[in-house]
């Protein structure tokens, strides 16, 4: 899947950005954000921001040029130590959740995880790029497959087949919808499979400490055939992405030779003080009242415009327009209306659908002028009210 229309521009308060077009500043706008993934809309809260600053300002640096198998930063140990508390896992930090899967996918191959076999690595298609662009990586160790999303039989005549398989894909989607967590476990009970889930879109905003949409799904000790990754950039509102363990020769294995932990940059002082200072958001009440306030904006937008995820408890919505040119023109007429959507568009052709994604950072009145605006938009562009026959 692919996503259209980039424009420039500058955080102000909450959602709202100023926007450039052509990159001119003379031409600035006002916009309200509904393509950014802060979820509970953490991004440019106050403590976050002051505990990247009060990070540098205590320790007098931003990075370490050293591999942290050598030195590391103490507050990473204390970021890592509280991450594995809230997640109940062993929970490794990564610069970015891309290093992390990165760093993931050449020990996945080698059959290190699954007992010295080499396994059978099958991905589901609609999984977010940071997974699939290692295909190459991976299949030049072993054999890789893709199947179709959420294609529950396929997989399990792929482990019926194969004496060792991994299941790589997302928690939640950044085009909608969610894994059938229940049924790959009972996948996993069954035949062994080895779980891969990447829940950058499920962290923060499901469990009483935001332990994502996957983590609560499994047992008190994740065990030895789950692991799930995350980013601490979307609904966790910091910066950085990390991997979770269920077993200390895992951890011990990726410490030493997950070469983007080992040999690359670790977060940087400020990513580790935010994350950290997100932590404390939580660890506190203040987190289930986010968490309610975002769910209370994803029913009113479900009110007024019907999507395949109404219902759903996920942030992201998918208006379904078909034809890429009138989806392109719809969105850039929401857009000239002061409301920032994206295109996503995906083989085959004219299965284009304006992607929206809700926070608990937007205003009531945002969601419903961005509802009348849709609505407007797509009957002005097609001639058909919605949802389009």
């Amino acid at each position: 899947m692919a996503s259209l229309m980039t424009v420039r521009g500058d955080p102000t308060t909450g959602r709202t950005t100023t926007s450039w077009s052509n990159g001119l500043p003379a031409s600035r706008s006002q916009v309200v954000d509904f393509v950014g993934c802060s979820y509970l809309g953490l991004d440019n809260h106050p403590a976050i921001i002051a505990g990247a600053i009060e990070a540098i300002e205590v320790h007098r640096s931003l990075q370490w040029s050293h591999a942290r198998t050598r030195l590391k930063f103490d507050p990473l140990g204390e970021l890592e130590d509280i991450l594995s508390g809230i997640f109940c896992a062993r929970v490794l930090a990564f610069s970015s959740c891309m290093l992390a899967n990165l760093g993931a996918m050449p020990i996945l191959a080698s059959g290190q995880l699954t007992g010295g076999s080499k396994p059978l690595v099958v991905f589901d298609q609609s999984a977010q790029i940071s997974l699939p662009y290692h295909k190459p990586v991976l299949a030049a160790e072993t054999r890789v497959e893709t199947i179709g999303h959420n294609d529950i039989e396929a997989l399990e005549g792929l482990c019926r087949d194969n004496s060792v398989v991994v299941y790589i894909c997302d928690g939640v989607y950044s085009a909608g919808g969610y894994s059938p967590i229940k049924e790959l476990r009972q996948l996993q009970e069954r035949y062994g499979l080895f779980l891969y889930i990447d829940d950058s879109h499920g962290i923060s905003i499901f469990g009483d400490r935001g332990e994502g949409f996957a983590r609560p799904q499994f047992p008190h000790v994740l065990g030895e055939r789950t692991i799930i990754s995350a980013s601490l950039s979307k609904g966790f509102g910091a910066s950085g992405g990390v991997l979770m363990l269920g077993a200390a020769e895992h951890e011990e294995l990726f410490r030493r030779h997950s070469l983007p932990y080992a040999a690359s940059m670790a977060p940087n002082l400020a990513a580790i003080g935010a994350a950290i200072a997100s932590c404390k958001i939580h660890r506190s009440a203040e987190l289930g009242q986010r968490q309610r306030r975002l769910k209370q904006r994803i029913d009113l937008f479900d009110r007024r415009v019907a999507t395949a995820e109404q219902g759903n408890s996920f942030p992201i919505r998918t208006i379904a327009i078909g034809s890429e040119t009138n989806a392109i023109a719809i969105a850039k007429g929401i857009l000239d209306g002061g409301f920032y959507t994206s295109v996503a568009v995906s083989p085959p052709p004219g299965m284009a659908r304006i992607r929206v994604c809700i926070t608990a950072g937007h205003e009531v009145r945002d969601i419903e002028r961005l509802c009348d605006g849709i609505l407007q938009k797509i009957t002005e562009t097609t001639g058909k009210p919605y949802p389009l026959r």
